[in-house]
């Protein structure tokens, strides 16, 4: 179901809090490049300083909790069906917003960075929905967070071009581009470029969820609903209802702020946590005035896996990242019971992206990547999905073609309400896929989170390697794994005990085989990863500390 917007009010209905030099107020300090000052304007830093006025504390207080959770699951308190909100769950009248303008027909979805190149090409793509990705795909540099929202913002007004250095021109050219559907950055993340003090003159790092959201919203909403659109969102990386909740009131203010009717944003939930897989109703249930919709975040959710069970002894270990597919138990009760909950609350459930990608200079990988993904696909659509991601324009065709193929002329199959669909929390939970762990398990868990991070140091979150789309989800699987294995004394097939000592010196033969030039980040990206997969403290994310040690400049 569509709903109607009503076009915008021209000024604020809520006005603006008074800052002063005592607070709340935030400080840009980051360097100022050029026409860093259009995204940067005195009225939208005043409705950042608006969002973390009202907001910051409660984010602060949800990632207390996420501590708590993790804590509790780590020490024997398997997550369940929470008691307390057993009522949403057994309420069977109670419906989400469902698709705003422009999201009705959501049959495949491409994703990717914000820079210009990407951008033009993602809107070229034919994909009916790009999802424009400040997050994973997206190294969080100061020069990627701005210029990433100036792309979005030319791109939304008709003004993006772009000329690589080598002279090529690259234009927007499709006589329909797809809805842009925005991914901020998840509530952990900081952004260190802008400095918020609150009321009491306590100075802290602004939140990158509320700084991307908020700029990418008061610049653009107005804009998207005259296009026929709408401001739309994935949110990424929430564990419970409460964390949606905290959107849900951030996107009531943000409306009541610029003067749009209260629902005209919508947004698409990742359940990509463990935790979320648990309160799916839930979540959809607090963001119903605004939600599209759920997607199955299945990399990050990989990783959540492992980060929440990693020293929970040898039957909670997975085997190669190669062997943890879409049809072992776990990930195949995950879905199951995502679609069945999206269809019966009216939402649209969306699928993941599958990691394989075309190689336009090797028709062998790009035949084997197509077979791959149109398996994937067809899985999809035919467990109910609405629609799905791909990472590369040369798979949409066939992504497309499995859901034409059960959806036809329908925008959506939500109707199917998959009613046979009984998931417990013993089956969300069943980590047995009785594989092995392999030398070359190791090994290319070691090389490509390293290979990974190296780009990513240089503002690359988006890479093609061993042609395989790795961002940080997939990256956080490479080395929690790595972890995982050295803390539960596991060893691979071939009996090699997987120690710290023998992961140092798969490091020494890596960075010897991979090509070296003047600027590589390579001695940087092995210091990360030794960080992160070989201390004994297990770091929630590898993005935080690598973030602050090398991605913060100074004005």
């Amino acid at each position: 179901m569509t709903t109607p917007i009503a076009p915008p009010t021209t000024s604020p209905t809520t006005a603006p809090i008074q800052t002063t030099q005592q607070g709340p107020a935030i400080a840009v300090t980051g360097p100022l490049r050029d026409r860093y000052d259009e995204i940067l304007t005195p009225e939208a830093i005043a409705f950042l300083t608006e969002l973390h006025h009202r907001f910051a504390s409660r984010r602060h207080d949800r990632l207390a909790d996420r501590m708590r959770r993790r804590f509790e699951i780590g020490n024997g308190h398997d997550p369940r069906f929470r008691d307390d909100t057993a009522h949403i769950r057994a309420d069977a009248d109670w419906r989400v917003a469902g698709a705003g303008p422009g999201l009705e027909d959501r049959r495949v979805e491409i994703t990717g960075p914000t820079d210009p190149k990407m951008t033009i090409n993602a809107l070229n793509s034919g994909a009916r929905v790009w999802l424009a990705d400040q997050e994973d795909a997206t190294s969080p540099t100061w020069k990627n967070v701005v210029e990433g929202q100036l792309s979005l913002r030319d791109a939304i007004r008709g003004e993006l071009s772009f000329r690589s250095p080598e002279g090529k021109e690259y234009h927007v050219t499709a006589e329909r581009t797809p809805t842009i559907v925005m991914r901020p950055r998840g509530w952990h993340l900081p952004e260190k470029h802008l400095q918020f003090t609150d009321r009491a003159g306590r100075r802290t790092a602004a939140s990158g969820s509320l700084v991307d959201f908020g700029l990418y919203f008061f610049h653009n909403a107005q804009e998207l609903i005259a296009n026929g659109r709408g401001p739309y969102f994935y949110i990424a990386k929430i564990e419970s209802s409460e964390e949606a909740k905290l959107w849900d009131d951030v996107f009531s203010f943000s409306e009541e702020y610029i003067g749009i009717p209260h629902g005209t944003v919508r947004a698409t939930v990742l359940i990509e946590t463990l935790p979320a897989a648990f309160e799916m109703d839930e979540i959809l249930y607090e963001l119903r005035d605004h939600c599209a919709g759920l997607n199955a975040g299945r990399w990050d959710y990989i990783f959540s896996i492992i980060k929440n069970y990693r020293g929970r002894g040898a039957r909670f270990v997975l085997p190669d990242r190669s062997e943890v597919t879409m049809t072992v138990p776990f990930m195949r009760a995950y879905t199951e019971l995502l679609v069945q909950t999206c269809h019966k609350r009216g939402a649209y459930a969306i699928g993941g992206m599958s990691a394989f990608i075309p190689n336009r200079r090797d028709p062998e990988v790009t035949e084997r990547a197509i077979e791959k993904v149109s398996a994937d696909k067809k899985r999809e659509a035919g467990d109910g999905f609405d629609g799905t991601w791909v990472a590369h324009p040369d798979l949409i065709p066939t992504a497309l073609a499995e859901f034409d193929a059960v959806l036809g002329d329908h925008p959506n199959q939500v109707g199917r309400q998959r009613p046979e669909v009984m998931v417990t929390a013993s089956q969300l939970l069943d980590l047995h896929i009785g594989r092995p762990i392999t030398a070359q398990g190791v090994r290319d868990n070691v090389s490509v989170a390293i290979r990974y991070l190296e780009a990513w140091l240089r503002g690359l979150g988006a890479v093609a390697i061993d042609n395989l789309m790795e961002d940080a989800a997939t990256a956080e699987i490479s080395r929690s794994q790595v972890w995982q294995w050295i803390h539960q004394d596991r060893s691979t097939e071939d009996g090699t005990a997987i120690t710290a000592d023998y992961v140092e010196s798969l490091i020494a033969e890596i960075l010897g085989e991979v090509d070296r030039h003047d600027g590589d980040r390579f001695d940087d990206a092995a210091s990360v990863f030794r960080d992160v997969a070989l201390q004994e403290e297990f770091p929630a994310f590898l993005t935080l500390g690598a973030y602050s040690r090398f991605l913060v400049e100074k004005a």
